[in-house]
């Protein structure tokens, strides 16, 4: 599969739309699109911030609205495309629901469930793995969470003050 192809482009771009969505609405921005034969049939974007809710993230909201047009059976020929690596929990649900394929922007050091921290999609003790493609636009993806985590989070139990960070552009693959 080439991951140069257009298409691939399209739909991540579609995907960073929607954590932009969720940026502004203050939300982690963390966006993502369901591609059913080459059409985006759903979209989804964080809402756990507005919602107080720790399950309401882009991947669950996406299979959701999904789920109120078409049959569960479709995910199985069903994409998707992710700004943030799914989380252990979304990758989980991903498998479940039997995905036929992931691709994301960057990595989720600390929650990743596709590789970063476990490997949920293509452990063999569990229901059919599912292929990851990982670095779509990941630069992009990047400076989204950049922009988030350099703000205030007003509901934050303890806000730390932020006055003094400054949004880091460079990116390590970034040439001298």
């Amino acid at each position: 599969m080439q991951l140069e192809d257009p298409k691939h482009a399209y739909f991540m771009q579609e995907a960073l739309k929607m954590g932009e969505k969720a940026l502004e609405s203050g939300e982690t921005p963390v966006g993502c699109v369901l591609v059913y034969q080459d059409k985006i049939v759903s979209s989804g974007m964080n809402d756990t911030n507005k919602s107080m809710n720790g399950t309401r993230h882009a991947e669950f909201l996406a299979i959701e609205e999904l789920l109120r047009s078409y049959p569960r059976s479709i995910l199985q020929s069903t994409d998707l495309y992710v700004t943030v690596e799914p989380c252990i929990m979304c990758a989980s649900a991903l498998r479940q629901y039997r995905i036929r394929a992931v691709y994301f922007g960057c990595g989720n050091e600390r929650f990743g469930g596709t590789g970063s921290i476990l490997s949920l999609h293509s452990d063999a003790t569990i229901d059919p793995p599912y292929p990851v493609y990982r670095g779509l636009f990941q630069n992009e993806a990047i400076m989204l969470l950049r922009r988030f985590y350099i703000q205030e989070n007003e509901r934050a139990p303890k806000p730390r003050p932020k006055k003094n960070r400054e949004l880091n552009m460079k990116f390590e693959n970034d040439p001298e």
